[in-house]
Protein backbone atom coordinates (compact mmCIF):
# COMPACT_ATOMS: atom_id res chain seq x y z
CA UNK A 1 0.00 0.00 0.00
CA UNK A 2 1.14 3.18 -1.01
CA UNK A 3 1.62 6.11 1.42
CA UNK A 4 -1.67 8.07 0.19
CA UNK A 5 -3.65 4.73 0.88
CA UNK A 6 -2.08 4.86 4.39
CA UNK A 7 -3.08 8.33 4.61
CA UNK A 8 -6.77 7.99 3.33
CA UNK A 9 -7.13 4.56 5.64
CA UNK A 10 -5.50 6.64 8.73
CA UNK A 11 -8.04 9.57 7.94
CA UNK A 12 -10.98 7.24 7.18
CA UNK A 13 -10.17 5.58 10.68
CA UNK A 14 -9.74 8.13 12.63
CA UNK A 15 -13.18 10.08 11.32
CA UNK A 16 -15.07 6.98 12.32
CA UNK A 17 -12.72 7.08 15.56
CA UNK A 18 -13.53 10.75 15.89
CA UNK A 19 -17.04 9.99 15.62
CA UNK A 20 -17.76 7.34 18.15
CA UNK A 21 -15.64 9.42 20.96
CA UNK A 22 -18.13 12.47 20.25
CA UNK A 23 -21.30 10.03 20.61
CA UNK A 24 -19.98 8.15 23.84
CA UNK A 25 -19.12 11.93 25.39
CA UNK A 26 -22.80 12.91 24.54
CA UNK A 27 -23.89 9.90 26.30
CA UNK A 28 -21.93 10.73 29.45
CA UNK A 29 -18.40 9.70 30.48
CA UNK A 30 -17.87 6.57 32.52
CA UNK A 31 -13.85 6.88 34.13
CA UNK A 32 -12.47 3.61 34.02
CA UNK A 33 -9.07 4.18 35.59
CA UNK A 34 -6.45 6.43 36.57
CA UNK A 35 -2.29 5.34 35.11
CA UNK A 36 0.55 7.98 36.51
CA UNK A 37 -1.52 10.03 38.73
CA UNK A 38 -4.95 10.65 39.91
CA UNK A 39 -5.33 13.09 37.36
CA UNK A 40 -4.07 11.07 34.25
CA UNK A 41 -7.87 9.34 34.05
CA UNK A 42 -8.92 7.09 31.43
CA UNK A 43 -12.45 6.69 30.06
CA UNK A 44 -14.43 3.72 29.04
CA UNK A 45 -14.17 5.44 25.77
CA UNK A 46 -10.62 5.69 26.05
CA UNK A 47 -10.93 2.01 25.90
CA UNK A 48 -13.30 1.78 23.20
CA UNK A 49 -12.08 4.22 20.66
CA UNK A 50 -8.81 1.98 20.62
CA UNK A 51 -10.34 -1.35 20.20
CA UNK A 52 -12.26 0.26 17.39
CA UNK A 53 -9.24 1.68 15.55
CA UNK A 54 -7.25 -1.56 16.43
CA UNK A 55 -9.43 -3.58 14.86
CA UNK A 56 -10.27 -1.63 11.79
CA UNK A 57 -6.48 -1.35 11.03
CA UNK A 58 -6.34 -5.46 11.58
CA UNK A 59 -8.81 -5.93 9.21
CA UNK A 60 -7.04 -3.64 6.49
CA UNK A 61 -3.28 -4.37 7.40
CA UNK A 62 -2.96 -7.38 9.22
CA UNK A 63 0.87 -7.89 8.88
CA UNK A 64 1.01 -3.92 10.77
CA UNK A 65 2.25 -3.06 14.33
CA UNK A 66 0.55 -1.39 16.53
CA UNK A 67 1.53 1.15 19.40
CA UNK A 68 -1.48 2.04 21.04
CA UNK A 69 -1.53 4.07 24.47
CA UNK A 70 -4.00 2.30 26.09
CA UNK A 71 -3.22 -1.36 24.62
CA UNK A 72 0.30 -1.31 24.13
CA UNK A 73 2.32 -2.53 21.28
CA UNK A 74 2.29 -5.52 18.60
CA UNK A 75 5.03 -5.67 16.40
CA UNK A 76 5.76 -5.29 12.61
CA UNK A 77 6.12 -7.73 10.45
CA UNK A 78 5.78 -5.62 7.41
CA UNK A 79 7.50 -2.32 8.33
CA UNK A 80 5.22 -0.02 9.76
CA UNK A 81 3.74 0.89 12.95
CA UNK A 82 0.19 2.49 13.83
CA UNK A 83 0.50 4.88 16.50
CA UNK A 84 -2.45 5.93 18.14
CA UNK A 85 -4.06 7.94 21.29
CA UNK A 86 -7.69 7.27 21.34
CA UNK A 87 -8.46 10.38 23.09
CA UNK A 88 -5.92 12.89 23.21
CA UNK A 89 -7.34 15.39 25.82
CA UNK A 90 -9.07 12.77 28.16
CA UNK A 91 -9.59 15.68 31.07
CA UNK A 92 -10.86 18.02 28.55
CA UNK A 93 -13.24 14.80 27.24
CA UNK A 94 -14.59 14.21 30.56
CA UNK A 95 -15.02 17.74 31.46
CA UNK A 96 -16.75 18.68 28.21
CA UNK A 97 -14.33 20.54 27.22
CA UNK A 98 -14.43 20.20 23.20
CA UNK A 99 -10.07 20.53 22.81
CA UNK A 100 -9.62 16.75 22.31
CA UNK A 101 -8.67 14.32 19.39
CA UNK A 102 -8.19 10.98 17.68
CA UNK A 103 -4.61 11.07 16.89
CA UNK A 104 -3.29 8.02 13.87
CA UNK A 105 -0.17 8.10 12.66
CA UNK A 106 1.89 5.48 10.70
CA UNK A 107 5.31 5.43 10.87
CA UNK A 108 7.67 3.09 9.23
CA UNK A 109 11.22 1.62 11.16
CA UNK A 110 11.56 0.43 14.84
CA UNK A 111 8.59 2.09 16.48
CA UNK A 112 11.02 3.89 18.30
CA UNK A 113 10.33 8.35 17.72
CA UNK A 114 14.20 8.30 17.07
CA UNK A 115 14.17 5.92 14.50
CA UNK A 116 11.06 6.23 12.88
CA UNK A 117 10.02 8.20 9.97
CA UNK A 118 6.30 9.38 9.55
CA UNK A 119 4.38 8.52 6.75
CA UNK A 120 0.43 9.32 7.37
CA UNK A 121 -1.33 11.04 10.19
CA UNK A 122 -4.35 12.03 10.96
CA UNK A 123 -5.98 14.14 13.89
CA UNK A 124 -9.35 14.38 14.24
CA UNK A 125 -11.31 16.54 16.96
CA UNK A 126 -14.61 15.78 16.28
CA UNK A 127 -16.05 18.57 18.90
CA UNK A 128 -14.48 20.88 16.66
CA UNK A 129 -15.75 19.60 13.05
CA UNK A 130 -12.22 19.23 12.19
CA UNK A 131 -9.80 16.58 10.63
CA UNK A 132 -6.28 17.19 9.72
CA UNK A 133 -4.23 15.05 7.53
CA UNK A 134 -1.04 14.58 6.33
CA UNK A 135 1.33 12.98 3.90
CA UNK A 136 5.32 12.38 3.58
CA UNK A 137 5.99 14.12 0.78
CA UNK A 138 2.08 15.40 0.01
CA UNK A 139 1.62 18.24 2.40
CA UNK A 140 -0.47 18.76 5.45
CA UNK A 141 -3.88 19.43 5.21
CA UNK A 142 -7.59 20.98 6.29
CA UNK A 143 -10.85 20.54 4.77
CA UNK A 144 -8.75 20.77 0.98
CA UNK A 145 -6.83 23.43 2.25
CA UNK A 146 -2.75 22.85 2.35
CA UNK A 147 -1.28 24.06 5.44
CA UNK A 148 1.79 26.20 6.23
CA UNK A 149 3.44 27.19 9.57
CA UNK A 150 4.01 30.77 10.78
CA UNK A 151 7.21 32.13 9.28
CA UNK A 152 7.32 35.58 10.73
CA UNK A 153 5.86 37.01 13.90
CA UNK A 154 6.78 40.82 14.71
CA UNK A 155 4.74 40.80 17.23
CA UNK A 156 6.08 38.04 19.27
CA UNK A 157 5.23 34.10 19.11
CA UNK A 158 1.77 32.98 20.18
CA UNK A 159 3.29 29.70 21.92
CA UNK A 160 1.29 26.21 22.72
CA UNK A 161 2.34 24.40 25.77
CA UNK A 162 1.30 21.73 28.58
CA UNK A 163 2.23 20.41 31.82
CA UNK A 164 2.44 16.68 32.79
CA UNK A 165 0.55 15.18 35.46
CA UNK A 166 2.80 14.98 38.24
CA UNK A 167 2.51 17.49 40.72
CA UNK A 168 6.59 17.38 41.22
CA UNK A 169 7.07 18.50 37.77
CA UNK A 170 5.25 21.95 37.82
CA UNK A 171 7.61 23.91 38.93
CA UNK A 172 10.33 22.43 36.14
CA UNK A 173 7.32 23.28 33.43
CA UNK A 174 6.84 26.75 34.79
CA UNK A 175 10.41 27.58 34.75
CA UNK A 176 10.38 26.73 30.82
CA UNK A 177 7.77 29.17 30.51
CA UNK A 178 9.38 32.14 31.69
CA UNK A 179 12.41 30.86 29.45
CA UNK A 180 9.97 30.59 26.51
CA UNK A 181 8.35 33.63 27.57
CA UNK A 182 10.89 36.37 26.09
CA UNK A 183 9.92 35.26 22.47
CA UNK A 184 6.14 34.89 23.22
CA UNK A 185 3.50 37.17 22.48
CA UNK A 186 1.35 34.94 24.43
CA UNK A 187 0.83 31.48 25.54
CA UNK A 188 -1.44 28.75 24.88
CA UNK A 189 -2.42 25.59 27.03
CA UNK A 190 -5.12 23.77 25.27
CA UNK A 191 -5.31 20.58 26.62
CA UNK A 192 -4.12 18.16 23.66
CA UNK A 193 -0.84 18.22 21.87
CA UNK A 194 -2.55 16.37 18.52
CA UNK A 195 -5.13 19.77 18.45
CA UNK A 196 -1.53 21.80 19.61
CA UNK A 197 0.77 20.36 16.55
CA UNK A 198 -2.01 20.48 14.55
CA UNK A 199 -2.88 24.03 15.05
CA UNK A 200 0.66 24.70 14.41
CA UNK A 201 0.62 23.49 11.20
CA UNK A 202 -2.30 25.48 10.51
CA UNK A 203 -0.87 28.42 11.73
CA UNK A 204 -2.97 28.95 14.33
CA UNK A 205 0.18 28.52 16.86
CA UNK A 206 3.74 29.92 16.26
CA UNK A 207 5.50 27.55 18.16
CA UNK A 208 4.87 24.33 20.95
CA UNK A 209 6.94 22.63 23.59
CA UNK A 210 5.86 20.63 25.99
CA UNK A 211 7.92 18.05 28.55
CA UNK A 212 7.24 14.46 28.87
CA UNK A 213 4.92 13.70 25.86
CA UNK A 214 4.74 9.92 24.76
CA UNK A 215 4.95 9.08 21.39
CA UNK A 216 1.75 8.14 20.70
CA UNK A 217 0.17 12.56 22.15
CA UNK A 218 3.39 13.69 18.85
CA UNK A 219 3.66 10.89 16.24
CA UNK A 220 0.81 12.01 14.03
CA UNK A 221 1.36 16.09 14.99
CA UNK A 222 5.10 16.19 14.37
CA UNK A 223 4.37 14.79 10.93
CA UNK A 224 1.44 17.64 10.26
CA UNK A 225 4.36 20.51 11.51
CA UNK A 226 6.95 18.72 9.15
CA UNK A 227 4.74 18.66 6.02
CA UNK A 228 3.47 22.14 6.76
CA UNK A 229 6.94 23.16 6.62
CA UNK A 230 8.32 23.48 10.27
CA UNK A 231 10.37 21.79 12.44
CA UNK A 232 10.09 19.65 14.87
CA UNK A 233 12.40 18.36 17.84
CA UNK A 234 12.98 16.14 21.34
CA UNK A 235 15.65 17.92 22.84
CA UNK A 236 17.18 15.53 25.32
CA UNK A 237 15.49 11.83 23.76
CA UNK A 238 16.92 9.98 26.16
CA UNK A 239 15.61 11.62 29.60
CA UNK A 240 12.62 10.44 31.27
CA UNK A 241 11.06 13.62 30.27
CA UNK A 242 11.76 14.11 27.01
CA UNK A 243 11.30 18.04 26.02
CA UNK A 244 9.38 18.07 22.51
CA UNK A 245 9.95 21.70 20.64
CA UNK A 246 8.27 22.63 17.18
CA UNK A 247 7.45 25.36 15.08
CA UNK A 248 8.40 27.56 11.75
CA UNK A 249 12.08 26.85 11.12
CA UNK A 250 13.37 30.15 12.78
CA UNK A 251 10.61 29.81 15.87
CA UNK A 252 11.47 26.68 16.78
CA UNK A 253 15.51 27.38 16.55
CA UNK A 254 14.82 30.44 18.82
CA UNK A 255 12.97 28.48 21.03
CA UNK A 256 15.31 25.31 21.27
CA UNK A 257 17.58 27.70 22.54
CA UNK A 258 15.77 29.52 25.09
CA UNK A 259 14.30 26.67 26.65
CA UNK A 260 17.86 24.64 26.70
CA UNK A 261 19.24 27.99 28.81
CA UNK A 262 18.89 26.70 32.05
CA UNK A 263 20.30 29.40 33.66
CA UNK A 264 16.91 31.56 33.80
Amino acid sequence: MIAADLGALAAEVAREAGELARRRRSEGVALAATKSTIADIVTEADREVEHLIRERVRAERPDDGFLGEETGAERSSSGCTWVVDPIDGTVNYAYGIPGYSVSIAVVEGEPDPERWQGVAAAVCAPALGELFTAVRGEGAWLDGTRLAVTTETPAGALLGTGFGYDPSTHDGDLATVRRAMAMARDVRRMGSAAIDLAYLAAGRLDGFFERGLKPWDFAAGALLVEEAGGAVTRLDPSAARPMLVAGGPEIHRRLCELISDRRG
